[in-house]
């Protein structure tokens, strides 16, 4: 069954929830092979098409984005999200679901990608890597099957991990080692896995244990299934769903040319391609990469999908990288799209208020569009929230600062969409204030 056909039936008006455990969860446990699971839930979802109406624009947005704005601290801002409570939500280019929605479902999967659509994310991300026979798969990095999937406790892939499972060592206190790339095995084997929440015990002494870890703040309520797609299929599945695709090369951690003779720009071109094949509009689709290599590739041989090419920024905050003259030559270079990390884009001003920063003004003057990532993937704000938040730690102490953050980046700083772990929060905001 085509995944087209899958999504449908699981978009759909109704009681039916993606993550629905009364719906599949019992079932599903007694599926050992992964065939029959797979089938077992087309089964289900066959069973629901025949029972209720396919709507795309129907938004769940559930209980969060309220609650962080009841955590907000009183002002206009709060009052006037207060008077979107019962505002009917709509699908927004805005709201860009990172992974899917991996706050609560394991990233890169059916499942939360289907979780991402249902909270309104206009656009969704499969990073893509590569297989050992050269198949593009959505995984965030190249090595990391080991957290992101059951591989450790399959011993017949396990032994084809680049460092297959090795336990803890509790007397000494060294921990477990894995590493387990998708260019270890075949799109087959990497389709028979299973994904889950990104995590690892570090002290686990059996396989078993390995796959434990899960933060505390996120959960594995819905970890019970988590189906792996290739590139091809999460095409096949965002355009059933309706929304747009911004898939991100990944950076290779093998030598490149693989095997000699699949170079870096196969790689780049074999990804757009797929879109081309697929016959995607390519003003729906945002190639994205943390290497300006790639996004100078795609601008200048496939000159269709260079306006929304995305150059994603890491380089550290120096004079030179915050400069009106390095935005100036990215676009010179035809970088049109820059995606810096959220802390890049902010400071405090001297009365401790969260504005933009040098860096976001001079890409702005520069006639740069700007992302910012990544919302809800800190855990709890109370204390600072962390990497994400660096630039402004002293103006964060609790969760609602959230949508402060949101609303200058949005509004001061001027960026057209925010990636988050949890897209129904950008899905509330920017419906609130009205944006597309």
């Amino acid at each position: 069954m085509k995944l087209r056909t899958m999504a449908a039936m699981v978009l759909t008006a109704g009681t039916f929830v993606v993550a629905s455990p009364v719906a599949l969860g019992n079932n599903w446990q007694k599926h050992e092979d992964r065939s029959a699971r797979l089938e077992h839930l087309r089964d289900k979802i066959e069973q629901l098409r025949h029972k209720h109406r396919r709507s795309k624009s129907v938004v769940e947005l559930g209980p969060r984005p309220m609650w962080l704005v009841d955590d907000m601290d009183d002002g206009p801002l709060k009052t006037r999200l207060q008077a979107c409570s019962s505002k009917q939500a709509r699908p927004t280019d805005f709201s860009i679901g990172h992974r899917g929605a991996p706050l609560q479902f394991p990233e890169h999967t059916l499942e939360s990608y289907v979780a991402a659509a249902r909270m309104g994310a206009g656009i969704v991300e499969c990073d893509v890597a590569f297989t050992k026979d050269r198949q593009l798969v959505c995984r965030h990095a190249q090595n990391d099957l080991h957290t992101t999937t059951n591989i450790v406790v399959v011993p017949e892939l396990n032994a084809k991990c680049t460092q297959p499972f090795v336990p803890a060592d509790p007397a000494t206190g060294t921990p477990a080692k894995a590493e387990c790339r998708t260019s270890d095995i075949t799109l087959a084997e990497f389709k028979s896995l299973e994904g889950k929440m990104d995590a690892s015990n570090p002290m686990a002494t059996t396989p078993e244990e390995y796959l434990g870890g899960t933060a505390d703040w996120r959960t594995d309520l819905y970890a019970s299934r988590g189906t792996l797609l290739s590139h091809k299929e999460s095409i096949e599945l965002f355009q059933a769903l309706g929304v747009k695709y911004t898939p991100e090369l990944k950076t290779p951690v093998v030598d490149m040319p693989y095997e000699g003779d699949y170079s870096q720009e196969d790689y780049a071109r074999q990804m757009v391609e797929e879109y081309v094949q697929a016959g995607i509009d390519p003003r729906n689709v945002w190639p994205q990469s943390f290497r300006l290599d790639d996004v100078l590739f795609w601008i200048n041989e496939t000159p269709e999908f260079a306006s929304q090419a995305v150059f994603l920024d890491e380089s550290p905050i120096t004079p030179d990288t915050s400069s009106l003259a390095y935005m100036e030559e990215l676009r010179a270079q035809g970088v049109q799209v820059l995606a810096p990390a959220i802390w890049k884009m902010l400071t405090l001003n001297g009365r401790g208020d969260i504005v933009p920063s040098e860096y976001a003004e001079n890409a702005r003057t520069a006639g740069l569009d700007m992302i910012a990532w990544s919302m809800e993937r800190s855990g709890p704000l109370a204390n600072g929230g962390g990497w994400y938040y660096q630039s402004i730690n002293d103006a964060i102490n609790n969760d609602g600062d959230m949508l402060t953050v949101i609303d200058v980046l949005a509004r001061d700083v001027g960026v057209i969409g925010i990636f988050s772990d949890w897209p129904a929060t950008t899905t509330f905001y920017a419906n609130c204030m009205g944006l597309k």
